[in-house]
């Protein structure tokens, strides 16, 4: 065995909980995402999905996505920066922008790309980034790639995040990267008492993630930043396509001077190949969507309120959440690969958030609401998820 094999063997965990009939990942589905859909022989409820406005089959979007390929085509054989761009991305950037409330914005080809390539291109070795120490791995990333000095702060916690602040030097860019919605538990970022801090210390910058809030808070889904009405203060607004808006692809918007240097700076921009056609459009239509059907918003709130209550009621411990997000804590890894099988053999699919994704001690199972799904759906899933909660002992 060479030394790259030895060192993959070592690697044991999914074929353990394989070997336990436990592992949860990579199964099929047969068709639209929806409320509820068929995977691997199975029927079952979607509580697992993150497309929070149910557009992911809606024949609007689908033939948006379908007129784009036949003008265009399949693919744009290259990257922005080159020969692929099209006005078609050029129009999403525009309406993109002016929904968010920033001058301008760029598409990057996924929601992980853009962090993962914004951070580095914006801070050098002399400047810091401040992290919460629950963002999502996509911010991490670009933490890591970043030559700049790494800082993370205990999750929303404001004195550690002011502890750090006053470790960094006065005259260098300090960059604070947050998740405007925390996507394994559902809580949202103290937004205005992060400005606070901003504004305190001279030359810090502000980035949001709202890949889990567009489509959810704010103005016709304009996001938490938008929620909380400071849009104005935060210097960068990240969103992602492939939850809300149906598609796949990301953005960052920002201010004109922002977005044109990160046109040229940006590498999984420049070298990555553009958005396709039929994601553009399929975005672009959605974004119109959301902004002529605000009661799709207000039935996923309808919903999201209906579910917290029933697992409260029920004896769930679901923490802080404020979203459509509700975590249903098992605290203990095994148990949370088995609740995630027995609630899939019951008729429910939900996921698990094991680590690195979150602490040992805080393992749960994520349940993910959409604007489409029913109370009758909800109480079935509730009930079923009680059953299995029941049986490993989690709740009484």
């Amino acid at each position: 065995m060479d030394l790259l094999h030895e060192k993959i063997s070592k690697y044991t965990q999914p074929a353990e909980v394989r070997a336990k009939g436990l592992y949860p990942y990579f199964r099929a589905i047969e068709g639209k995402q929806g409320t509820e859909v068929e995977m691997a022989g199975h029927h079952v409820i979607m509580l697992g999905s993150n497309a929070y406005t149910s557009l992911t089959g809606d024949d609007r979007i689908i033939e948006a996505g379908v007129e784009a390929m036949r003008k265009y085509g399949s693919g744009c054989a290259g990257s922005r920066f080159l020969n692929g761009t099209l006005d078609l991305h050029v129009q999403l950037e525009r309406e993109l922008a002016e929904f968010v409330g920033k001058d301008d914005a760029l598409c990057i080809s996924t929601g992980f790309t853009v962090n993962s390539g914004v951070i580095p291109a914006l801070l050098g070795p002399h400047d810091y980034i401040i992290c919460d120490d629950r963002d999502h791995a996509s911010i991490v990333d670009g933490r890591r790639l970043s030559m700049a000095k790494q800082l993370r702060y205990k999750h929303n916690d404001m004195a550690d995040l002011e502890f750090k602040l006053q470790r960094c030097e006065q005259d260098s860019v300090k960059l604070i990267v947050v998740d405007g919605v925390f996507s394994m538990e559902g809580d949202l970022a103290p937004l205005p008492e992060i400005i606070a801090l901003k504004k305190k210390y001279p030359n810090t910058v502000l980035m949001v993630d709202e890949a889990h809030g567009i489509g959810v808070f704010g103005r016709n889904g304009r996001g938490v930043c938008d929620h909380f009405g400071c849009t104005a203060d935060v210097d960068l607004i990240m969103g992602t396509f492939s939850k809300s808006l149906a598609s796949i692809g990301g953005f960052i918007a920002a201010d004109a001077a922002i977005i044109d240097f990160l046109r040229h700076t940006c590498r999984t921009y420049i070298f990555s190949a553009s958005c396709t056609p039929a994601a553009t459009a399929s975005a672009l239509e959605a974004l119109h969507i959301l902004q002529r059907e605000p009661e799709r918003i207000e039935r996923l709130w309808e919903v999201t309120r209906y579910a917290l209550q029933r697992f409260k009621e029920e004896g769930f411990e679901i923490g802080d959440t404020e979203s459509p997000i509700i975590p249903l804590y098992v605290r203990d890894i095994e148990k949370t690969f088995a609740a995630t099988a027995m609630a899939f053999e019951a008729g429910v699919f939900i996921n698990p958030v094991i680590p690195p994704a979150c602490h040992p001690t805080d393992t749960l199972v994520r349940v993910a609401l959409m604007a489409d799904h029913t109370h009758e759906q909800v109480d079935r899933a509730v009930a079923a998820l009680k059953g299995v909660f029941q049986q490993l002992g989690i709740i009484e």
